[in-house]
């Protein structure tokens, strides 16, 4: 859908900060991407447009960590599961369906056990020829909660050349 890029760490969390200001209830966003490419960072600038007041770390050892702002926020790293059925272990479907935003890195991992209503958010590093702080990311609306909203969050990502 979108094609995006930030130069580096606070510009990738101002970007995550646009998206979060259109989040809903019951919305569910996967981070995509290789070690390193700013799934973090990404979920510390989401918390922080949402008003989270505290430190936002990657739940890596924890698998779920939950902070309140204007909407409640899940935030899971499933990088430490080692099959689907852990996934469910974690009780992922009730965390979706409890009325707060649900932001997953390794998301793709997990992508099997969720409904397709999502919008992934997918990282990478640069080139060899570019700048080591820049990240491409693409945005991919799957299923009918971002669908509506595509155009305006085109709109919100203009200033990273979407």
């Amino acid at each position: 859908m979108n094609l995006c890029r930030t130069s580096g760490v606070e510009e990738t969390r101002r970007f995550a900060g646009a998206i979060a200001e259109l989040a809903r209830a019951g919305d569910l966003v996967l981070l995509v991407g290789d070690l390193g490419t700013g799934k973090t960072a990404f979920a510390q600038g989401f918390a922080k447009a949402l008003g989270v007041d505290e430190q936002v770390t990657s739940p890596t050892f924890t698998l779920v960590r939950t902070y309140r702002g204007r909407l409640t926020l899940n935030h899971l790293d499933v990088y430490r599961l080692d099959r689907l059925q852990e996934a469910d272990d974690l009780g992922l479907a009730e965390l979706v369906d409890d009325g707060g935003v649900t932001l997953i890195e390794w998301g793709d991992a997990v992508r099997p056990a969720l409904q397709p209503d999502y919008l992934e958010v997918r990282l990478a590093h640069a080139t060899l020829e570019e700048d080591d702080d820049l990240r491409h990311l693409q945005l991919t609306v799957v299923g009918p909660s971002w669908a509506p909203r595509a155009e305006a969050l085109s709109a919100a990502l203009e200033a990273w050349s979407c």
